[in-house]
């Protein structure tokens, strides 16, 4: 719906990636775009990420604005000397006089049973590039109104997709439907109000947090979830106010844990609100090794309901 409507908006908006066309997309994504908007406007790529990923950077300085579909965003290591090098630093490295109104999307983080290769979250890899604006989605609503916000944003922006998000569906408002519905670029949501202890995650595991949270209240323990929505710039100001009430933070992601998204966030709520902590930041990631083609070692590797239900009673020292 937000490619639709923004195609639909601006005659400048261009759709290109592997098989997004005549295939309709590898998830179906861009179903029915093809027909409606033709080749000039919904091009099917070869299988070169450098090769496209170059060609949509040029586009957006001459003028259009791309969106560029990764098929997995482990395949944009093979463009990220033109993400990283080129998209990111222009606007800097010319003094404003080259914008770069490019949109990198697609699936990221682990999916299911896929491999080492194909299984990483690059929230912390692009987060960590000044040029570059990072978001990732968790229900409908972030993905229409982040989307959106992303493809008007006149600078560079990565959108980070769950590939299993994709099939799962989300109740949402009337006003979510409307073109006009846009997201802030920046800013978390608090998902769940609590007063014992705060957790903040991102993409999928925020359904996590918040099945572990409806678990724990059971016990009496009001947890307070937020989901970070952007990744860069970080509401680093959200979680300092949740951190302040709650006393406790529980982070959690898909990522590694060293240099993490995580890791980020302990670092600078110890340094913004080190006097309200009552106990050591809790970091929850995807285990330190390569990830294992195995369903049930899969499982392990990364963080489910019940490691947050128990990194929650950690900080508050209960059993």
């Amino acid at each position: 719906m937000a490619l639709d409507e923004e195609m639909e908006r601006d005659s400048r908006v261009v759709l290109m990636g592997e098989e997004v066309g005549r295939y309709d997309g590898a998830y179906k994504v861009s179903k029915g775009l093809f027909q409606k908007y033709g080749e000039e406007r919904v091009i099917d790529t070869p299988i070169t990420e450098s090769g496209f990923t170059g060609l949509g950077i040029g586009a957006a300085m001459a003028g259009l604005v791309p969106i560029i579909e990764f098929m997995t965003f482990n395949f944009s290591l093979q463009a990220i000397d033109h993400i990283v090098n080129t998209a990111a630093k222009s606007r800097y490295m010319s003094g404003g006089q080259l914008s770069c109104p490019v949109t990198f999307r697609g699936p990221n983080g682990p999916p299911m049973s896929v491999g080492a290769q194909h299984s990483q979250c690059f929230a912390a890899w692009y987060g960590s590039i000044p040029g570059l604006k990072v978001v990732s989605p968790y229900s409908a609503e972030d993905a229409k109104g982040l989307l959106k916000a992303a493809i008007r944003d006149p600078n560079p922006v990565v959108v980070l997709e769950n590939e299993r998000m994709y099939n799962q569906k989300f109740c949402v408002q009337p006003e979510v439907l409307s073109k006009d519905f846009v997201l802030p670029i920046g800013k978390a949501k608090i998902e769940r109000m609590g007063k014992d202890v705060t957790v903040v995650s991102f993409a999928r595991l925020v359904g996590q947090a918040l099945e572990g949270a409806e678990q724990l209240a059971k016990e009496g323990i009001e947890v307070e979830v937020i989901n970070l929505r952007s990744i860069r710039p970080l509401d680093i100001e959200t979680v300092v106010k949740s951190v302040q009430k709650t006393n406790r933070l529980v982070t959690v992601d898909e990522g590694f844990p060293q240099f993490g998204v995580g890791a980020e966030i302990a670092a600078r709520v110890m340094e913004e609100a080190f006097d309200f902590l009552d106990a050591p930041v809790e970091r929850l990631s995807v285990a330190d090794v390569p990830a294992p083609y195995s369903y049930k070692l899969e499982i392990l590797h990364i963080p489910q309901v019940t490691h947050i239900i128990n990194a929650c009673k950690r900080v508050l020292y209960v059993k």
